[in-house]
């Protein structure tokens, strides 16, 4: 896994944050040193799938990366077959994503598709898994993709998302920001590459409340949308249909 250091350096100006190549090929160690519990949260969306798919349907994972979810979807479900339509707009990270899907024996089942996530059809899912990919989105196709989602699913069926937050309360938010920025000097990031990084997604990840997320999945259909993780300023849900 290369290291990312992308942002290690003084830039000047710093570019707007984009899935290009360099961000591609350092990105699952940006992942684990940027997400909290990130690979709890990937290993739990897994071991949920076999237990809410549908034999016959499809599982969506929309904004899939370099395909972390698929990978640990293809152990969690064993000898299963199933059928997962992996999207993102990114070609550098699909060409990571279908060279580790090779070397899986079950890496066959996935399907990879470069597609705007906004306009893509999404059809006999019981499955959908939106991965820190809503907060780049704008609110608007932020509400029409979740209300999609929730009429491809299946009766039955399970949305799964995670997201970084914001707090409505300002000195909260403050205090979630302030701990955050201690998760990534731990994990190695300086304060310069912390905050150059911080600088090149403004204005391209647009995190959301709580009560924002809750409001547009009761608004799409979602009964009892539940949050089972949460880590200050980031969390993961499941909302059932």
């Amino acid at each position: 896994m290369k290291r990312d250091t992308l942002y290690d350096n003084h830039r000047q100006p710093v570019p707007p944050f984009a899935f290009n190549d360099q961000v591609a090929a350092v990105f699952d160690d940006m992942i684990q040193r940027s997400i909290p519990l990130y690979g709890e949260i990937i290993q739990r969306q897994a071991e949920l799938i076999p237990v809410f798919y549908q034999e016959g349907s499809r599982i969506y994972d929309l904004g899939c990366s370099t395909g972390n979810v698929g990978l640990a979807a293809c152990e969690t479900m064993g000898k299963t077959p199933f059928r997962m339509i992996a999207v993102d707009n990114s070609d550098a990270m699909l060409a990571i994503y279908d060279k580790r899907r090779r070397a899986l024996a079950a890496g066959d089942r996935i399907e990879l598709v470069n597609a705007d996530i906004t306009r893509m059809a999404i059809e006999n899912a019981s499955i959908v898994i939106i991965n820190f990919t809503l907060q780049f989105l704008s609110p608007t196709d932020r509400d029409r993709l979740i209300e999609r989602v929730y009429r491809s699913l299946r009766p039955g069926g399970l949305l799964l998302f995670s997201e970084k937050i914001v707090h409505a309360d300002e000195e909260v938010g403050a205090l979630q920001q302030d701990f955050y920025y201690r998760f990534k000097r731990e994990n190695g990031y300086s304060d310069l590459a912390i905050a150059q990084k911080r600088e090149a997604l403004e204005k391209v990840l647009i995190p959301e409340t709580v009560a924002d997320h809750r409001q547009r999945v009761t608004a799409a259909g979602f009964k009892e949308p539940d949050i089972w993780l949460k880590w200050f300023n980031f969390c993961s849900w499941m909302c059932r249909k």
